[in-house]
């Protein structure tokens, strides 16, 4: 019994031995594992304090932009407007001697000259009545004659005692009243030869013939009388427009400077004028008119130039483009692309001494090639941003690239969608 009692007292103690031995094991492994969070954390502390000290903000380099200084340059500045062209002559032909229609002598829409005959109305009746009136004429002469010798012969009786006063008084009646009847007859003489030149009618000047309105054998003239038809003239044709209140005062300034006035430029000035389908100007001409006053409920005045049109393009009626040159002058150019626009107007990005950026409103003039002419609001020793314009915000600063500027076309460049509606 105490061999049993003591075998199993060894064996507890063995066991409560190993139970302590495995207690004892977990307890390390627990202190472990507690030690690496420690270790990370203490890891990203040092990671954190070393990037403070190393990579620190360094701000962008400024945005690069190409500048350059505005173009000065003499130019020839326009007027523009619009107008219509007009014929310098118009005239409807009609009849002015009563008959039929005997010839038609022009095919419609044929060019006439001066004197042709167009149409032919019925002359012999007017052809018999000169005849009468040349032959009344020399029955009158003949009385004159006969008068006028018969007032000698009174004088001379008269001279001699040998008549009467009374007869030489009537003489005399008898040589004036025969005098006036052969005027009477020169008269209706001049009268017949007119109607007979009225049967053929002529071109007035040269000119294009509309279609005729009369046929060959119908009754025209009379009390009413008869169109027979309408001749244009195109060469030389009239241009017609408008001049705005502020375009006269440019122009009267323009002129104050070389000493003149508008009424002394007649003939003088060139004006070119171009069609909707055609590129620029072609077509040159001169100044012809200009009103002596501004129409009150337009504001405008009215001017008038006189184009050759050797090729006939321009037909009365046509819609033009007008343009005036006006004194050349120098002016400070720019590239057109170098111009914005906001609610505020038009504006240009410029640079200051210290390369930042700045908004400048500015007055624009016309454009000359690629190039746009300021007015106002620009010096001619600032730099003006061209290109990289997306990157230049005012306020900011920029690294300028300056590039030397290109010389611009002398004449203003042609209207947007001229050449694209040809």
């Amino acid at each position: 019994m105490r061999f049993v009692v003591a075998g199993a007292s060894g064996a507890d103690e063995a066991q409560r031995r190993m139970h302590d031995a495995v207690r004892a094991g977990g307890h390390a492994r627990a202190r472990e594992r507690g030690r690496w969070p420690l270790l990370a954390c203490a890891g990203v502390l040092a990671l954190l304090t070393a990037c403070g000290q190393e990579n620190r903000f360094i701000a962008p380099p400024p945005p690069k932009v190409t500048v350059q200084l505005p173009l000065q340059q003499n130019v020839t500045p326009y007027l523009e407007a619009t107008g219509n062209a007009a014929s310098v002559n118009t005239v409807k032909l009609v009849a002015r001697v009563q008959g039929y229609v005997q010839e038609i002598k022009y095919q419609d829409g044929t060019l006439a000259k001066k004197g042709t005959p167009l149409f032919v109305i019925e002359p012999e009746p007017y052809k018999v009545k000169l005849e009468q009136a040349q032959a009344a004429e020399e029955g009158a002469k003949a009385a004159l004659v006969n008068a006028q010798a018969e007032f000698q012969r009174q004088q001379e009786l008269q001279a001699k005692d040998v008549s009467t006063q009374a007869n030489l008084d009537k003489a005399r009646a008898n040589r004036d009243t025969a005098h006036a009847n052969v005027l009477q007859a020169q008269a209706n003489t001049q009268t017949a030869e007119i109607n007979l030149g009225y049967t053929t009618v002529e071109a007035p000047f040269d000119g294009v013939m509309t279609a005729r309105k009369v046929s060959v054998g119908e009754l025209v003239g009379g009390d009413q009388p008869n169109q027979l038809a309408s001749i244009v003239q195109l060469q030389p044709i009239w241009v017609w427009f408008n001049l705005s209140e502020r375009d006269i005062q440019k122009v009267r300034a323009n002129l104050s400077e070389q000493g003149l006035n508008i009424t002394q430029l007649v003939g003088k000035v060139p004006i070119e004028v171009g069609l909707q389908t055609e590129t620029g100007y072609p077509h040159k001409g001169l100044l012809d008119y200009a009103s002596p006053s501004v129409n009150q409920s337009t504001g405008t005045l009215q001017v008038r130039g006189v184009f050759e049109n050797a090729k006939f393009s321009l037909l009365p009626g046509y819609f033009v483009r007008v343009r005036v040159p006006m004194r050349e002058r120098p002016a400070l150019l720019v590239p057109d692309v170098a111009v914005g626009s906001d609610q505020g107007g038009r504006y240009l990005l410029v640079l200051n001494a210290d390369n930042v950026v700045e908004q400048r409103r500015v007055e624009l003039g016309q454009t000359f090639g690629q190039m746009r002419q300021v007015e106002s609001g620009l010096k001619p020793d600032e730099r003006v941003v061209v290109a990289g314009i997306q990157d230049a915000i005012p306020g900011q600063k920029v690294d300028p690239q300056l590039q030397t500027p290109k010389s611009a076309a002398a004449e203003p460049a042609p209207a947007a969608g001229q050449a694209a509606s040809k």
